[in-house]
């Protein structure tokens, strides 16, 4: 497989910079380390230009389009309000899928993937599942859960790390994780569904679940690893060395030296990508609104990647733009 730095980094003709800070969000990320790299011919490939394309959604979610082929991860495009950013947490918000915002954008998909199954992640899963016919791979809660929500068992694989799943055109690997933690080292939510549940109705009805990273590997094309919370088992992560890592933001310091070791287990990755840490109660519009406080987080996070990893170049991404790496 090619390395990345054979293939240029290119956005879709539409945006404006082929290396972002999502709208201004902070003052490091305008710094030239992560201005675009001077024009070069790009490298020849037998994968026409845009036939592999990135589209973030939010949270941790994305959207990956390999020539006819739609993988999702975690979409999650309701967005309800929760109170989360807003105070006070709603625990028994209602579950509320809006079909208006999902099916202009979800006209077909292949793959599901399911990094954990928290509301932010799953909530609109079964939902998309249902309109789409696609394959939802995820934890056996996911796979309980689906069947809760009336996903047929047929559409549903359970996953649980180490498995390699061939596609033709590419894999991917299902490696195991963590969830992150608060500032009362907890997690919201906790717990798993060994066997089906009542439809769920809030969303406490949806735990975390366990939680799983993928690998995406395209032949002729990056490797991609996703991340859905902001915990590493890093042992986990050898031999991975992907080209690009969507890493979730850290919300608290109680877990002990996340980027470090996440990086390191990476093998340093030529790209990094923050996720998780736009308000995702908020409309899917750019510049993606962030809370004041992840506003440093976010800072804060840049400033570190490049301290443990100089050499990688760092995407805050914008919504719904196509980024091909």
């Amino acid at each position: 497989m090619p390395n990345l730095d054979r293939r240029r980094f290119l956005r879709d003709a539409a945006a404006t910079t082929a290396l972002v800070s999502a709208g201004g969000l902070a003052a490091t990320s305008t710094t030239p380390a992560q201005a675009a790299p001077p024009a070069a011919a790009p490298a020849p490939s037998t994968r026409g230009k845009g036939a592999v394309s990135f589209r973030w959604w939010g949270t941790a979610g994305w959207r990956i389009d390999i020539a006819d082929r739609t993988i999702l991860v975690d979409p999650f495009l309701s967005r309800i309000d929760t109170g989360l950013f807003t105070g006070p947490f709603n625990t028994a918000t209602r579950l509320t899928v809006r079909t208006d915002v999902i099916d202009p954008r979800v006209e077909k998909a292949t793959t599901v993937l399911v990094t954990h199954t928290h509301w932010d992640h799953f909530m609109d899963v079964p939902y998309i599942a249902g309109r789409t016919g696609a394959r939802v791979f995820g934890t056996l809660t996911a796979y309980h859960l689906g069947l809760a929500y009336g996903v047929p068992s047929t559409q549903l694989s359970a996953v649980k790390g180490g498995e390699v799943l061939d596609f033709g055109d590419h894999t991917i690997e299902v490696v195991g994780s963590l969830h992150s933690r608060n500032p009362s080292y907890s997690v919201a939510f906790p717990g798993v569904r060994v066997s089906q549940p009542a439809r769920p109705a809030t969303i406490a009805d949806l735990p975390e679940g366990d939680t799983l990273g993928y690998l995406l590997r395209v032949e002729r094309g990056p490797s991609v690893y996703f991340t859905g919370a902001s915990d590493v088992a890093e042992r986990n992560l050898t031999g991975l060395a992907p080209d690009v890592a969507m890493v979730a933001m850290q919300n608290a310091t109680t877990t002990g030296d996340y980027l470090p070791r996440l990086l390191a287990g990476l093998d340093y990755p030529k790209v990094v990508v923050p996720v998780h840490w736009d308000n995702f109660e908020t409309e899917l519009r750019n510049p993606p609104v962030v809370a004041p406080a992840d506003r440093e987080r976010l800072d804060d996070m840049i400033t570190a990647v490049r301290r443990i990893s100089p050499r990688s170049r760092v995407l805050v991404p914008e919504y719904e733009t196509a980024y091909h790496f």
